[in-house]
């Protein structure tokens, strides 16, 4: 019987490897890594660079097993040792993720862009926060795409900006208050008047009365500048101001106006069932000829009682 030939593998190649790639003076260098490894080491959270390098060792490409040749290390680092390579490509290289883990990195932003979205708006028509699925949902129609490279507080402002050209959607006011001298009080209301805010109380006891007020966050940083000329203080209330409260619901007459006829027949069925009751018992009571033609005739009733519930269980069904 014959054996198979084994053939021996001259390269030894690193699958399921995190690859950070690095291109320096027109050549490519790579190391392996372990998943989830890169980040936590850039962002200091490990320390230990043996649990971070599958090992220190310089490639050309990874997948293939070629290393890195020693002068191309020397002209592009001005070093072959490896260690010393390998720290610099793992700081200032790009790392190579796997469709699916990018794919889920970009849901996960999208969710968080989403989320910052709707902690900063609200329906211009309800004054109420949109749900978050409702921003997704959005966002999906207007074909946003997340950019991994860009803060998600920045894609949410940009995000909000596209928005209100299509929805009925703005920026959630922020509450403040404004405490200035006296005299400065007429140049304040002014001011207010002249960035739309509303006014929701006012307080003139005192030397440094105090306004209470709500106004679009654009204007935030005039009104800073503004309280700063008029000596005066400012005091964030609420980032995010939204009307509070459970929506009314006026369609609960439907509901009602659905169900009479089926209660309707279903008193007549009970009702049915009563009177038949009642002739049971009366018949009880009647002498023995008597009794047996009632009993008779109370078996008669039922059968034609079970045969009228059954079709009108079947007509309520389909209705």
């Amino acid at each position: 019987m014959s054996k198979s030939l084994v053939q021996p593998i001259g390269q030894k190649r690193l699958t399921n490897v995190a690859i950070v790639r690095l291109k320096k003076h027109g050549v490519r260098f790579e190391i392996a890594c372990y998943k989830n490894k890169v980040l936590s080491w850039r962002s200091g959270v490990e320390k230990d660079l043996d649990e971070v390098l599958q090992s220190q060792t310089v490639y050309s490409n990874v997948s293939k097993g070629i290393l890195a040749k020693s002068k191309d290390l020397i002209a592009a680092f001005g070093t072959d040792d490896q260690s010393k390579i390998c720290l610099e490509i793992l700081d200032k290289g790009e790392l190579q993720v796997a469709g699916k883990e990018r794919e889920s990195q970009l849901s996960s932003q999208f969710r968080d862009i989403a989320t910052i979205v709707m902690q900063k708006t609200i329906n211009s028509e309800t004054q109420r926060p949109y749900t978050i699925s409702m921003i997704e949902r959005l966002m999906h129609e207007i074909h946003f795409a997340v950019d991994p490279n860009t803060s998600s507080k920045k894609q949410a402002l940009e995000v909000i900006r596209e928005l209100q050209k299509h929805f009925p959607i703005r920026r959630s006011p922020m509450r403040l208050r404004l405490i200035v001298p006296e005299k400065n009080i007429p140049t304040l209301m002014e001011k207010l008047k002249d960035w739309n805010a509303n006014v929701t109380s006012k307080d003139e006891s005192g030397s440094h009365p105090s306004v209470v007020c709500e106004m679009e966050p654009g204007n935030f940083r005039d009104c800073d500048a503004v309280m700063r000329n008029l000596q005066g203080r400012l005091e964030i209330l609420a980032v995010s101001v939204h009307v509070e409260g459970d929506a009314h619901v006026d369609d609960y007459e439907l509901m009602e106006d659905f169900a009479p006829s089926s209660t309707k027949e279903s008193d007549s069925v009970t009702q049915l069932g009563e009177k038949l009751h009642r002739h049971d018992i009366s018949a009880e009571n009647s002498s023995s000829k008597d009794q047996i033609s009632r009993s008779i005739l109370s078996e008669d009733c039922h059968m034609k009682a079970e045969i009228f519930l059954v079709r009108h269980s079947e007509e309520v069904f389909c209705h």
